[in-house]
């Protein structure tokens, strides 16, 4: 650890002195001075902006060259004082509370009559207090909605008592160890204001979404929660995020309770709770997970939100001048404030070249040698300081990337707000499912849409200028075009959005899973599992029933569920069977049980970047993915490609190309299509097949199986499969193209007919 630590500070001070370097060259050699204001001007606009980032690049280098992670003390179990957590809901659907208090009732703890369970209800609606009621937790409303959320958890403060309060949002689901995990930080002596754990999400953001990458990136907020929040406990000014979070009373009544000032609350509780005195920390283990908006209206309102939140904050305390805040909590916050003008540093970022390539207006002067001398090592250094760092949760390519999705829609934003045209109301992020608006994500396309084409634009006049001229100077101007250039195309795709499928989030899990049918038992695990459905991987295809529902037992060490299932989709996946079930006939108290299965455990979604992600793989991926069809099937029995040899009465020797336990298709060749084929077996057995379907111009047929349910409930379909594919995997024959075959959905038409 130490040498890791002496390596980031070496790295993070080589990357400063060559920024600072920069900086001075840009400053005093390369503002355009007399080729007319307008490139004086954005000579000056585009260094400002990049000294602001350098400023912040620096606060966090200096968070993250040596991380502080405070030390959980060991507690006895009569020391855990009362709890009160509060669920703050306004308009969110009983089915999304319905999870949060099941996770609530669920955390463990010493003494559990010390955790009191408030329902904060800002709507004052019936069936919540029926929610309360049936979950025996504690309901609280209020007649006036002045001061939205921080209302709302003021006026639950009143009706509580206990010394450490408990915030989560409606959707943010504890798991288990909660408590136990952030309690103990207060019971050391020391004065402790909040504990404040990531907020992670069981559903892919619309980051990964979109861009077809859940499998690639981390989510967009793990950077913060994981990064940045931990590296600012080395100068206590840890960001309190409204949610997922452990807070002194005493804390928060000596600073008048939740402020109310500002649509960002949580933003500024946190600061005043810092400026008298109270350490603060970050964590970055996992203990709660919720939803990210899932669509792009929401998440752009809520960014909005964020934005206005943050500028309003810093404005209303005075940041720069606040008593009891050091000079490094300072910093820290201005440069979290800052940070929502990146979307006014992306557009000058973007319209430099732009302006030079297009317009022939020049913005910085300079030779290229320079700019290797100077540029480029500052340029690399600042990639690898960020993505060491980081930990490889972030680097600059995607950072650039998400700027320049969501500059266009906040930069208006930021620019009223800064001016004093403030938001008062509180807009809450939806959270009951994805909207899909065409017409909103077209418009939010069209700025993209826009410098796009002038990049395009300014890269061909780039080309034309160096063969025009001779000269290479021209390369890093097509090189930032270029990398402009990316970051739009990957907007736009964002932008267009990706259509979803799936009714509930899918978590990858391994559960020990029983599947019962009336003539076999099959144990197996769980590949994933949802509230909806779940989907097993069997080493060897088997008969279930499509028709019949099944019994399923799920067990893990604290949890046991029972239900019901019917098979949607069979498919093969890596070289193995996977079955996926809908979930039938839940009673009460196993769906409370599912729901830990599920949401008690850390989300399954990449932690790291990919280290095969690239420029070309992110755009080549988003081009494969938007153009394939997206057919849903409709299989529901294992179809298994054997393409071997059998003997048969009537035809002989012909080849078995398809099985699925229903219908059975041949490759018959110049032999005429029986009616009825009879299919040799060993031990004298027969597999009698009648004829469906025949296609003139084609050498394959399909056969039903006479009497398959009483074959296949009584196990002789699945042994004649398993000895079937034991050959096939004995002889190590290749796969046949299947052209001669009849169209290759009939088999599954037919078995869902």
């Amino acid at each position: 650890m130490n040498l890791l630590s002496t390596r980031n500070k070496w790295l993070a001070t080589a990357t400063v002195m060559m920024s600072l370097l920069y900086i001075i060259w840009r400053t005093f050699f390369t503002i355009p001075f007399g080729y007319g204001i307008v490139a004086v001007v954005s000579g000056l606009f585009l260094l400002t902006v990049e000294i602001i980032g350098m400023l912040e690049a620096g606060v966090h280098f200096y968070n993250m060259v040596s991380v502080e992670y405070p030390e959980r003390p060991e507690v006895e179990a009569d020391q855990f004082p009362h709890v009160d957590v509060f669920i703050a809901t306004y308009n969110e659907p009983v089915t999304l509370l319905h999870k949060t208090i099941n996770g609530c009732l669920n955390m463990d703890y010493p003494d559990k009559s010390k955790v009191h369970i408030y329902l904060c209800d800002d709507s004052n609606r019936p069936e919540m207090r029926e929610l309360a009621n049936r979950m025996k937790i504690q309901y609280v409303t209020r007649m006036e909605r002045t001061h939205a959320k921080a209302g709302n958890l003021n006026n639950a403060m009143q009706h509580s008592s206990s010394p450490l309060i408990v915030t989560f949002d409606a959707d943010m689901i504890p798991m288990h160890g909660f408590l136990m995990a952030c309690v103990p930080y207060f019971l050391t002596g020391k004065k402790i204001g909040f504990v404040q754990t990531p907020q992670s999400f069981y559903n892919a953001d619309q980051f990964q979404y979109n861009l077809y990458s859940e499998g690639r990136i981390p989510n967009e907020q793990d950077y913060f929660y994981r990064d940045v929040q931990v590296g600012r406990n080395k100068t206590n000014s840890v960001i309190y995020g409204g949610t997922n979070t452990v807070i002194s009373r005493q804390a928060l009544e000596e600073i008048g309770g939740f402020y109310t000032e500002v649509i960002t609350e949580d933003f500024a509780t946190g600061i005043l709770i810092q400026s008298k005195g109270y350490k603060c920390y970050a964590i970055n283990e996992v203990h709660a997970s919720g939803l990210a908006p899932a669509d792009l209206r929401s998440l752009i309102k809520q960014r909005e939100r964020w934005a206005r939140g943050c500028i309003q904050t810093g404005k209303k305390l005075n940041i720069f001048f606040i008593k009891g805040l050091t000079l490094a909590q300072r910093l820290n916050y201005i440069s979290s404030i800052s940070y929502w003008y990146s979307g006014l540093k992306r557009l000058i970022y973007i319209m430099s070249p732009i302006l030079f390539t297009v317009f022939n207006v020049i913005v910085v002067k300079c030779t290229l040698l320079e700019v290797l001398i100077f540029w480029l090592p500052m340029y690399l250094l600042m990639n690898t300081c960020l993505r060491m760092l980081s930990r490889n949760i972030r680097n600059t390519k995607w950072s650039n990337v998400y700027e320049t999705i969501l500059f266009p829609s906040l930069l208006p934003v930021i620019l009223l707000e800064t001016f004093g045209i403030s938001q008062k109301k509180f807009a809450v992020t939806r959270k009951d499912g994805a909207q899909n608006d065409r017409a909103y994500q077209w418009r939010q396309t069209a700025p993209h849409a826009v410098l796009a084409v002038l990049s395009v634009i300014g890269i061909v006049n780039c080309v034309q200028l160096t063969f025009a001229t001779g000269s290479i100077s021209f390369i890093v101007v097509i090189f930032w075009l270029l990398i402009n250039f990316y970051n739009i195309i990957m907007s736009i795709f964002f932008m267009l959005g990706r259509r979803v499928y799936r009714n509930h989030e899918r978590s990858a899990a391994q559960v020990d899973c029983t599947i019962m049918t009336e003539h076999q038992t099959i144990h197996c695990f769980t590949h994933d599992i949802s509230e909806g459905g779940l989907s097993v991987l069997l080493d060897a295809p088997h008969y279930i029933p499509a028709d019949k529902p099944v019994s399923i037992q799920l067990s893990t060490a604290r949890y046991r569920s029972s239900f019901q299932g019917e098979v949607i989709h069979v498919d093969e996946f890596q070289g193995r069977w996977k079955y996926a079930f809908h979930m039938t006939g839940l009673e009460e108290g196993d769906f409370r049980q599912l729901l830990h299965m599920i949401y008690d455990r850390e989300p399954t979604l990449p932690q790291r970047l990919d280290k095969d992600s690239s420029t070309f793989e992110d755009i080549r991926i988003n081009f494969i993915q938007r153009s394939k069809n997206r057919g849903l099937s409709n299989r529901k029995l294992a179809r298994i490609h054997l393409d071997r040899p059998v003997e048969t009465l009537e035809c002989g020797t012909v080849t078995l190309t398809d099985f699925n336990y229903q219908y059975i298709q041949f490759e018959l060749g110049t032999h005429p299509r029986p009616a009825i084929l009879t299919v040799l077996l060993q031990d004298g057995m027969t597999l009698e097949c009648t004829l469906v379907s025949s296609h003139p111009h084609s050498k394959g047929a399909l056969y039903l199986i006479s009497g398959y349910e009483e074959l296949a409930e009584s196990g002789i379909l699945d042994s004649i499969a398993a000895e079937w594919l034991q050959e096939k995997v004995r002889e190590r024959q290749p796969a046949k193209p299947h052209q001669a075959n009849a169209p290759s959905d009939e088999l599954d038409e037919m078995a869902h007919l």
